[in-house]
């Protein structure tokens, strides 16, 4: 009991820090209003009618296999549209406990990059605090659903886990910017 009474103490140490500097920091909400702009001009975009896709429900009706055995459950991954992507590496590792009837029963550890825009680094270190806040978030209910009991580490279980952090990352820095989220480490030390 005494071994897991200071890796739950330097979580809680951990997360109480980030949130604080997050409350502290605050910053502004300029990714997201960047993220309704970019939306309110995909939507004028949206309302012009050039008749581009009128009349073409025969030319696709044949059953040529498309669609099938795809994962529907998984958002599309945004693709860059600029000059290129860079990787930023986020600084801390992320602890996430794993209780079971009301005790730690084991620690996942996990370490994270962010696929964005080039230039893009700053952003991230900028709203760091936000991240890791809602990295934690998914990370955590992630735990609580079991995604990190049994075989954790097939792709098929990790699936939703990366979707979700690839979400939280978008509605942080925005999604024009974020383009996904890598996980570049992941480790279960069980009590």
């Amino acid at each position: 009991m005494k071994r897991l009474l200071l890796p739950i103490i330097l979580l809680f140490v951990g997360v109480g820090g980030g949130v604080g500097a997050g409350l502290m920091l605050g910053g502004d909400d300029a990714p997201a209003s960047e993220a309704d702009d970019a939306q309110g001009a995909e939507d004028e975009h949206a309302e012009e009618d050039d008749g581009h896709g009128e009349d073409d429900a025969d030319d696709h009706a044949g059953d040529d296999g498309h669609g099938e055995d795809e994962d529907h459950g998984e958002p599309a991954r945004v693709e860059p549209a600029g000059e290129g992507t860079e990787y930023v590496r986020i600084n801390n590792q992320f602890v996430v406990p794993i209780v079971r009837n009301g005790a730690v029963r084991s620690l996942v550890v996990l370490s994270l990059s962010l696929e964005v825009d080039t230039g893009g680094s700053s952003a991230v270190f900028n709203y760091e605090p936000r991240l890791r806040d809602s990295f934690l978030r998914v990370m955590f209910a992630h735990a609580n659903a079991g995604g990190f009991d049994g075989r954790f580490t097939e792709a098929e279980a990790l699936a939703p886990l990366r979707s979700a952090l690839r979400e939280a990352a978008q509605s942080v820095l925005g999604r024009g910017s974020t383009y996904d989220v890598l996980i570049t480490d992941i480790t279960r030390q069980d009590a």
